[in-house]
């Protein structure tokens, strides 16, 4: 295995493979893994990078080491996939039960952050709301959403902490929203958003881009959201 073409310590993403390992079942409840010097062996890396390792899945209480005895697997990460990303435009409108929007800025910018794909055209500037939504004291969703500044002071400020992006402008009475869109990738955390969403180095995260259009093309709102690996959830209706 080759750790080192990461810029992410290795130490981090030892750690990371050995809780997937538990997520995966290949390291069962209450079964001893390997010893550090096996683990060493099997990676490729020192005796120290294992230990480093090891004692990032203890302090998450995932693993228990016994003196004389080994290390042995004590619990599974916990996979709450509780948050549902909407892909259709009703979908996008809900609010997650139980959810809390916490504004951590705002300010006005006169260029939206690229790359938009040629889907719309941008206005000469728009209204930023920085925002992080929490759910049981954990937080779950980091969000930057964009909306054009005229169609901003329609907004009124009580809704910026209650309302989902799209929601913010789906009830601004008599506006027509022509177009929309949304793109969904898969990423991991640097260490900004796992400070902010709370999580390991590293760890999965789901990125999402929404886009509304009026009927000229213009782009009324963008809004970017950086959510938990942990807790998303996307179904799709086929048929």
């Amino acid at each position: 295995m080759d750790f080192s073409r990461s810029a992410v310590s290795r130490y981090l993403q030892l750690a990371s493979l050995f809780r997937r390992r538990i997520e995966a079942g290949e390291w069962q409840i209450g079964q001893q893994i390997p010893t550090i010097d096996v683990l060493a062996a099997q990676c490729g890396v020192a005796r120290a990078t294992v230990r480093q390792a090891l004692y990032q899945l203890e302090k998450d209480r995932l693993i228990e080491r016994f003196r004389a005895k080994g290390t042995f697997v004590r619990a599974s990460p916990t996979s709450n996939l509780w948050c549902d990303v909407g892909t259709d435009w009703s979908g996008m409108l809900l609010a997650r039960e139980g959810a809390t929007i916490e504004l951590l800025g705002t300010e006005f910018i006169d260029e939206l952050p690229g790359p938009l794909d040629d889907f719309g055209k941008p206005a000469p500037s728009y209204l930023k709301l920085r925002r992080r939504h929490w759910r049981e004291k954990t937080p779950f969703l980091l969000a930057s959403v964009f909306i054009e500044k005229k169609l901003s002071k329609r907004v009124p400020k009580t809704a910026w902490t209650i309302k989902t992006a799209m929601r913010l402008i789906h009830d601004v009475p008599d506006l027509k929203i022509a177009d929309g869109r949304q793109t969904l990738t898969i990423g991991s955390a640097d260490p900004e958003i796992a400070t902010d969403l709370e999580l390991p180095l590293n760890a999965p995260v789901a990125f999402v881009r929404r886009i509304a259009l009026d009927a000229d093309g213009t782009i009324l709102l963008l809004a970017n959201g950086i959510y938990r690996g942990d807790v998303v959830r996307v179904d799709i209706k086929l048929k």
